[in-house]
C-alpha cells in the first residue's frame, strides 16, 4: 500500500460520474483543494486539505465500499505527496481561477445564495453560485465573470466574518472550469439565466424559516434532508437505527439533574458529543431542568436519541425535544456559539460516526508527548473503579483509553474532566465503542 498522502487515486470512474459525484463522496471529510478527472484511464485524483483528512477518508471507506450511481469506484492513496500544476489537466490548484470555493466555519445563520450574493458582488460580477451543506460544514461554489474579480473577491474577504462573531469565510480557487446550475432557488442560482426553474417538479422551493442554524435551516423542507443524506454517508449510508434526520427542533430540555454536582459547562462536554452547542440555560425555578440548544435538528435529534436515560451523578437523565424552538439569550444564559471547545467545527464526519449513548469506555486524545498511564489514571480515578487503561500512539500522537466498571462512572468522568488542562494540553474525551482494551 502507498504511503499516507493528501491525494486520493479514485479507479473505476465511469464516463457518467461527475466532478460534483465525487466532490460529495469526499467533501464531509474535509476540505477537497484539487480535484482532476483523468477520464481516458476512468480515474481520478482528489487532493484533501491534509493528510490526516485523507486517512480518515480511507480508513472510513476501508469498511464501507464507495459506490456513485450505482458503480463501486475504488480509492487508494496516490504516489503524489501533492498535486502539482503539472499533474492537472484541467485543475489550477492555487492559480487564479474565476470559481472560488469557499468554507464558511461558525455558522450560527443561514448561508443562502441571496446572502453570499451580497457578500461576494461588490467585488465583481457574480455569473453563478451553488450551496452545499455538508457535515463538513456549509460549502459553495461562487463563480465570477473574470479571474480578477475572483483574485479581489478573495484578497478582501479571506478570514472575514460574515455576520459579527460567526461564519468566517476559508476562501480557495476551485480547480472547476464552469459550474453547472439546474435550478435557481436559495441553493444555487444562474444569474445569468433567470428562466431555470425553482425545483425539480413535485418539490417545494419555498423556505422554512423555522429553524435560524445555517445547517439545520430548511430550504423547501429539502436541505434538512439533504443535510441527512450527507451526514448519512459518515454512518456507513444508513444513519442509526431509530434516527430519522426528519427533526428540527434545536431545543431540547433534560430534567432529572444532580442540581449538587450539575452545570453548564458539565452539560456542554455531554452534549457536545453528539453537536455543537449554541448556549445554554439551567432554569432557575426548577434547578434540576435545563434547557439545552444545539446546532441543528440532526443534532439535537442524536443527542435525544443517545443520552435519553442515561446516568449521571447517581441520577437517571430525562432527556426531550423542547416546546422552545431556541433559547432567548439573558443574564441566566451561557453562550457557546463561538466556543472553539464546539467539536465539529472540525472533523464532522469523524465526529458523527462516534456518536453513541455512554459506554463504560472513555478514548482520551489531544494529550502531552510524554503523558504515562499513572497521569490518566491519577486525571479520572477519582470518577471511579478503573478496570483497565492504555496509552498509545496514533499518527504520532498520545492517546489513552480507560474502562471503567459501568457507564455512569465512565460519563462522569467525561463531563468533568473533557477540555480540562493536563501540562498545557487541553485534554479531549469522547465514549469508545470498544467493549475491552
Amino acid at each position: 500500500m502507498a504511503e499516507p498522502s493528501k491525494v486520493i487515486h479514485v479507479r473505476n470512474v465511469g464516463q457518467e460520474i461527475t466532478e460534483n459525484d465525487l466532490l460529495q463522496l469526499f467533501q464531509s471529510f474535509g476540505v477537497i483543494t484539487k480535484l482532476v478527472m483523468l477520464r481516458a484511464k476512468n480515474q481520478a485524483l482528489i487532493q484533501m486539505q491534509d493528510v490526516a483528512t485523507a486517512v480518515s477518508a480511507l480508513q472510513f471507506y476501508e469498511n464501507v465500499q464507495p459506490n456513485i450511481r450505482g458503480r463501486n469506484v475504488y480509492i487508494q492513496f496516490s504516489s503524489h505527496q501533492e498535486l502539482a500544476p503539472m499533474d492537472q489537466n484541467q485543475g489550477r490548484g492555487d492559480e487564479p481561477n474565476r470559481i472560488l470555493l469557499v468554507t464558511i466555519h461558525h455558522v450560527l445563520y443561514p448561508m443562502t445564495v441571496d446572502v453570499l450574493h451580497r457578500v461576494f458582488s461588490p467585488h465583481g460580477s457574480v455569473e453563478k453560485i451553488v450551496t452545499f451543506q455538508k457535515s463538513a460544514g456549509c460549502q459553495a461554489l461562487i463563480q465570477y465573470q473574470s479571474r480578477q474579480s475572483a483574485v479581489t473577491a478573495k484578497n478582501a474577504l479571506q478570514g472575514r466574518n460574515v455576520y459579527d462573531g460567526c461564519c468566517q469565510l476559508d476562501i480557495q480557487f476551485s480547480n472547476l472550469d464552469e459550474l453547472q446550475v439546474n435550478y435557481n432557488n436559495d441553493r444555487s442560482r444562474d444569474f445569468t439565466n433567470p428562466n431555470l426553474p425553482t425545483e425539480q417538479k413535485g418539490r417545494p422551493s419555498q423556505p422554512d424559516a423555522g429553524n435560524m442554524y445555517g445547517s439545520g435551516a430548511r430550504a423547501g423542507g429539502l436541505s434538512h434532508m439533504a443535510n441527512a443524506e450527507a451526514i448519512a454517508a459518515a454512518f456507513g449510508g444508513n444513519l442509526p437505527h431509530g434516527i430519522t434526520g426528519e427533526n428540527d427542533r434545536c431545543t431540547i430540555l433534560v430534567s432529572n439533574l444532580n442540581t449538587d454536582r450539575i452545570d453548564e459547562d458539565k452539560l456542554f462536554n455531554l452534549f457536545s458529543i453528539y453537536g455543537n452547542i449554541v448556549r445554554i440555560k439551567i432554569l432557575r425555578n426548577k434547578p434540576d431542568h435545563a434547557l439545552v440548544q444545539m446546532g441543528d435538528g440532526f443534532q439535537s435529534e442524536l443527542a435525544v436519541h443517545f443520552l435519553k436515560g442515561a446516568m449521571l451523578f447517581g441520577k437517571q437523565l430525562e432527556v426531550n425535544f423542547s416546546k422552545h424552538a431556541m433559547i432567548l439569550q439573558g443574564a441566566d444564559t451561557r453562550e457557546y456559539g463561538n466556543s472553539n471547545l464546539n467539536r465539529f467545527n472540525r472533523n464532522a464526519a469523524k465526529n458523527y460516526r462516534y456518536c453513541c449513548s455512554p459506554t463504560w469506555m472513555i478514548h482520551l486524545s489531544t494529550l502531552p508527548q510524554d503523558i504515562t498511564e499513572e497521569d490518566i489514571v491519577s486525571l479520572v480515578e477519582d470518577h471511579g473503579v478503573i478496570l483497565n487503561c492504555k496509552v498509545f500512539e496514533m499518527n504520532g500522537k498520545k492517546q489513552a483509553l480507560v474502562q471503567f466498571e459501568n457507564e455512569e462512572q465512565a460519563t462522569e468522568a467525561l463531563v468533568c474532566k473533557h477540555a480540562t488542562s493536563l501540562s498545557g494540553s487541553v485534554v479531549r474525551i469522547s465514549f469508545s465503542q470498544l467493549q475491552n482494551i
